[in-house]
Order: structure tokens, then sequence, then C-alpha cells
């Protein structure tokens, strides 16, 4: 069937990292358009690309390959980490760097430091990874933080944002990074085919999708992963449930020492008024002694 007569909502997410995976590994192509857009190369500057950790489609996961990276070797000298990951488990900084300095530190013993392969950690995200400063395609390499000298060109990381196609600049949209970002966020046939008109590896991609989306085996292992997403966004919501219950909770205690606090005030000023009153009462009754004591004085001499 050919895809220009596909209707209606996509049966698979494109953001399922399973059929992300299959379609990389599927078609060549698509994957060698892909890296060209991220790393701002011309495809002509991309003599090879070669995904180095296969799976066979359509076999059910286990733990080995749960986390679905996917290792690129580019031009048989760049090693390129890719990874399509929806949840925000919110230990993406920490797992990107890991990926990044495993790959990196692929020497064998005795080989030359220098013979260290340049290793590109890419990360598409379908979440934004810093609030505060959000970004649609960020790019981050070591520097000095005083003078931003680059300390290595051979460590980089990069970051699509799918949530903030609004955010991309001139550069982004003049390598079509925000048409692979609407891509992945797609969620009609009429979408992917808007898209494939104006690239032809995105046109390619979509033809893929279609033919992999009819394959029953690699469908039910795409199935199984937006089942594990369901999962991990109901716990996603399980845990921030709690956790604001938690902080309602603190708020609560908080409250409840701020009006004991405020109680304690209260009695602490009505005894320092009380003994102020005692006080007063006290020198009253000094007063009135004195006075009795000098009428007394008073009448006596007065007897005299």
């Amino acid at each position: 069937m050919n895809t220009a007569n596909l209707t209606g909502p996509l049966t698979i997410p494109m953001t399922n990292d399973y059929l992300f995976r299959a379609l990389l590994q599927q078609n060549n192509k698509v994957l060698k358009g892909l890296i060209s857009s991220l790393l701002h190369l011309s495809l002509e500057e991309i003599t090879s690309v070669e995904i180095t950790n296969p799976i066979e489609l359509g076999r059910t996961i286990n733990a080995k390959d749960f986390f679905l990276d996917i290792k690129v070797l580019l031009n048989s000298d760049t090693i390129i980490n890719l990874e399509m990951q929806v949840i925000n488990e919110h230990n993406w900084i920490e797992r990107s760097l890991s990926y990044l300095c495993r790959s990196f530190d692929g020497l064998n013993r005795g080989d030359n430091y220098l013979k260290a392969r340049p290793v590109v950690q890419i990360s598409l995200l379908d979440f934004t990874l810093f609030p505060e400063h959000p970004e649609f395609y960020a790019t981050y390499q070591l520097l000095n933080v005083k003078n931003y000298i680059k300390y290595s060109d051979k460590l980089y990381l990069h970051v699509l944002d799918l949530t903030r196609i609004d955010l991309a600049t001139e550069e982004d949209k003049h390598y079509q990074i925000d048409y692979w970002a609407s891509l992945f966020k797609a969620t009609t046939w009429e979408e992917l085919r808007m898209l494939a008109e104006k690239n032809e590896s995105i046109a390619e991609a979509t033809e893929t999708v279609y033919k992999l989306s009819e394959e029953e085996m690699i469908r039910l292992q795409c199935e199984a992963r937006e089942d594990y997403y369901r999962r991990q966004r109901d716990a996603e919501i399980l845990r921030e449930r709690q956790e604001q219950q938690m902080l309602e909770n603190k708020r609560q205690m908080q409250e409840q020492q701020r009006q004991m606090q405020e109680q304690q005030r209260q009695m602490q000023e009505q005894q320092r008024q009380m003994q102020a009153i005692k006080t007063q009462y006290q020198e009253l009754l000094e007063q009135n002694r004195q006075l009795i004591a000098e009428n007394e004085r008073l009448r006596t001499k007065q007897a005299e």
C-alpha cells in the first residue's frame, strides 16, 4: 500500500524507542540523513554510517538491550551514541555521561591515547532537560570555565528537545532539525506526508515506518514498549502524588508548628502582661502603704 493513501492517526507513536531503533537499523539512508542534520554535515561528507550494536528486530527485548541506545560508527572514525528517551527518569545527565565516557574508553591495552576516537552522545528527549533554561537543540563540550578555551574536540553531547520545536533557531531550521523533530512528534499520516515532501530522508523514513508497522512481531515489540511507557508514567504520576502529599504533610506540620509557636508567643505575652499588672498592683500597694504610714505620722505629730 502506498503511504500517499494513508490517513488518520499513526498506530505506533514516532517517539517509540523500539520503532526509532528499528527505523534507523532498517534504513541506512534515514540514519545518514538524521546524523547529517544533527551534526551539520552534508550528505557528501558522510562516507559511511554503521550501527555497531544491531539487534534482531522483532525479538523480545531482554535485560541486555532493554535500553535501546544505538551505537553508530561514522566514517570509520567517530563513535556516535543515539537514543530516544520518552520518560523523564530524572537521571539523564548522569546516564548520558555514562554512555559518553564508556564509549570513549574503548582503547585496547597498550594503545596510544591519541588513537582514542571522537565520541558524540545524541539524546532525543520528549521532555525538557533543564526547565529553567529550555533549548530546542543544545550542544555541550569540555571548556575552560574562565576563557571558554576548548579542552578537547573529541567529546560532545547534543540534546534535542522534541517538546520545544518552537525554540528552533534559524541555524536549526537551516539544517532541518525542526523537520526531524516534527517527524518524531507526528501523530498522523498526514503530518508525515507533509514533512516527507520537504525532505528526502524523511520521505524514506515514512515508507519504512509503514513497512515496520505492518510487521506483526515488530508491532508487538513497539506495543510492549508503549505498555512499559504507560507503567512508567503511572509510576511517575504516583511518585509525584506521593511527593505532593509529603510536601502537603510537611506544609501542614510547619503550619501547626507556626500556630503552636504563635500560641506560645501569645501565652508568653499574656504572662508578661499579667506580670506587669502584678508589678503595678504591688507598686500601688506599696504607695498605699506609704500613704497610710504618712497619714499615721501626721496624725501622731498633730496629737503631740
